[in-house]
Formats: structure tokens, sequence, C-alpha cells
């Protein structure tokens, strides 16, 4: 077989789906494509073909999203057919005010879930991804299954990590008796705790400390909600980008075909071994990104004692600096008085010399004082036989 026959290799050859392989005159096209990506998928954007195989399916005139991203997965809805899609957030930003100004099909309801369901009319797809825990889906989906039972209910985030651990945005609608305990920290593929290293909120959000156990988790609520529901309900999970369920009712139109369609995608052991891939590559990175920063935050703070060290080292020398000037001054002055008491000293030397000759001058002046005085004569005179 010619690499032209196989489709691969020949200049030009063509490729099924939206494969970005380049050619030979352009060998980087698929690492652009890479690079334009962000470093963690997470958008329903990247699931249109799941979608498509919906709409084609289903007549879906009107979506409810609970969860707005950007307005990108809003659009994709219009785009595959919707005539009306409500989008419920609680707080848009203005950006996202903006995106969803500019469809006149689209309205934006300023409200949380699930109380906003009530004031909206059924819809024939919703589509969840919004506060990924228990509570929340829970009592979205009751709504749903019993007020609008041939719709199709899509989900996102049905596995790890929060399809068996409550996540809560902050600050967060639910009561206390609906949380689970939580912490600031994350979880990661790593180990089983939860951990400072691992899918963290940064403010944004809490994790609940275990996961597992009753109440716990996107994919629980669900279980639970079909479970309680009087008619019988499908789930189809396709092992990608967090999980993403598919829910509809056995028996509804397309019901068969839909599953149908998504088969291939949900049965994929590629998928599911390249998603777990993914997690535990990108909680790598997360750790190596947590350890990255605390060595940083070590080095600033290493710094600032190596800058207090510095400071007080020239602290130090400029004192020593100051003492050495002191002591060269006192020992000039002691020099000095060491001088000045070497003059004294010779000078007083001197004084002793003038004083003994002095002294010895005095005493022969004496002698002869004595030796001329008349009583002296007179006694020598006496006393012949004494030495004169």
């Amino acid at each position: 077989m010619t690499p032209a026959s196989r489709g691969v290799g020949a200049p030009g050859a063509a490729l099924r789906g939206h494969v970005t392989t380049g050619d030979r005159h352009d060998p980087h096209a698929q690492a652009r494509a890479a690079r334009a990506q962000p470093l963690l998928l997470h958008s329903l954007a990247l699931f249109r073909e799941v979608f498509a195989a919906v709409f084609t399916h289903c007549d879906i005139g009107t979506v409810v999203e609970i969860g707005v991203e950007s307005g990108q997965v809003t659009e994709m809805y219009t785009g595959l057919g919707a005539r009306r899609v409500y989008c419920v957030d609680p707080d848009p930003s203005p950006a996202l005010r903006a995106a969803l100004g500019d469809n006149d099909a689209v309205r934006l309801i300023e409200q949380p879930s699930p109380a906003a369901l009530a004031g909206l009319p059924a819809a024939e797809l919703y589509v969840l991804d919004g506060d990924h825990n228990y509570a929340t889906v829970r009592a979205e989906l009751e709504w749903i299954l019993t007020r609008a039972p041939d719709a199709v209910i899509v989900l996102h985030d049905v596995l790890w990590p929060c399809g068996r651990r409550d996540l809560y945005y902050q600050p967060t609608r639910l009561p206390a008796e609906a949380r689970h305990p939580d912490s600031a920290d994350g979880p990661t593929i790593w180990h089983d705790e939860l951990t400072p290293t691992g899918f963290v909120g940064a403010g944004a959000f809490t994790t609940a400390t275990h996961a597992g156990g009753e109440a716990n988790g996107v994919l629980t609520a669900v279980e639970d909600a079909v479970a309680a529901a009087r008619d019988s309900w499908s789930l189809t999970v396709i092992p990608a980008v967090f999980g993403v369920g598919v829910l509809v009712r056995d028996g509804n139109p397309g019901a068969e075909a839909i599953r149908a369609a998504l088969s291939p995608y949900a049965d994929s052991s590629l998928l599911a071994a390249m998603e777990n891939n993914r997690l535990a590559l990108y909680t790598r990175v997360l750790q190596l990104q947590y350890e990255a920063a605390q060595h940083v935050r070590e080095a600033d703070t290493l710094a600032e004692r190596l800058h207090s060290s510095r400071q007080q080292l020239d602290q130090l020398t400029r004192r020593l600096h100051k003492a050495e000037q002191r002591h060269a001054s006192d020992l000039a002055a002691l020099e000095e008085a060491h001088q000045r008491l070497a003059a004294v000293s010779a000078r007083q030397a001197t004084l002793r010399g003038a004083a003994a000759v002095i002294a010895e001058l005095a005493g022969d002046a004496a002698r002869r004082r004595v030796r001329e005085n008349p009583i002296t004569r007179a006694v020598r005179r006496v006393l012949p036989g004494r030495r004169r």
C-alpha cells in the first residue's frame, strides 16, 4: 500500500475529523494549535460534537444553561439551532454581559439556581455547570425531572474531582446542614487527601474534606435523583474534560438515537486513559508550580534575611570603623602623654643630677668652711695626733 492510498504521508492527503497535522512545508501547525489551547482544558465548548448529536436527534428550541462561562458555549447552542437560551448566572462579569448582549436569542437570568428555574419556561435542553455539589445539583435535577421530563440534561464535572466530592463556590448560599466540612486545600490525583498543591480555589471555592459517602458529589446527586424519579432515566458518561453526563428519559423521542451517537465516546477506553493521564500530568504540574512558588518564597525570605544581615554587618562595620578611629586617637593621645612623661622624666633626671652636683658642691663648700673655721684650727692644734 502506498502512502497516498493510506491517506497519510502524501502531499495534500486529507484526514477525517478536526486533526491538525500540518504538512512537510509547515511541520509546526499542530504545535501552534496546541499552544493556542489553555493548559487545562475545561470548557463544554469542546463537546460541540456531543451537543450536535443531541440537536440532531431532538428538537431543541429552548436551552437553559446554568453556570455560564464566557458566552462561547452559549453561542454554540444558537449556532446549532436553539431559538432561545436562558443563561443563569447570579453574578455575571462585565465581560460576560457584553458577550451575551450581542445575541438577541439570549436572556441573562441573574438569579441563583435552582431558585431561578421556577421563573423560566420549560426547556428541551438543560445544561448544568454551576455549583458542583450534591445539594445544588440534586435540587436542580429534582425540579427538571419533575417539570420537564421530556428534556435532555447535560451535566459537567460528573467525574474526578467533583463526581464524589463536593465543591462550594464562595461565598456559598447553601445552609450549613447541606454542606460537608470543607477546606481551601484541593484534591490531587497523587493521593486521596486534600493538599495545598492540588486543585485549589484560591478563595473562589472550597472542597469537601472527604470524598465519597452519602450526599457528596455531582455524580452521587445524579444517581440519587434518578433513583427517586417516577420515570426511568439513563445516564451516558463521556470520560473527558472532568466528565460530561447526558441524561435522557427512557422512551423519549430520540433517546435511543442519542445514546447510540454517544456510545463511541462513552465506551472509549482511549478517552478514559487520556483523561486519567491528563489529570495526573496536570496535578503534577500544580504540585511543581506550588513547590516552585514555595522555593521562591523561601528564596525571598533568605534574601530578606541576607539583606538584614548585610545591614547589620554594615552597621557593625561602621561601628568598628568608629572604634578604630577612637582607638587610633586614643593611641595618639597615649603616645603624646608618653612623650610628655618621658620629657618630664628627663627633666626630673636632669634636676636630680643638678641637685646631686649642687649637693656635692654644697658639701665641699661646707667642709672648706669647717676646715677654715678658727675653732676647727684650734681643735686641730690641741689634738695634734688626729688626722686632719
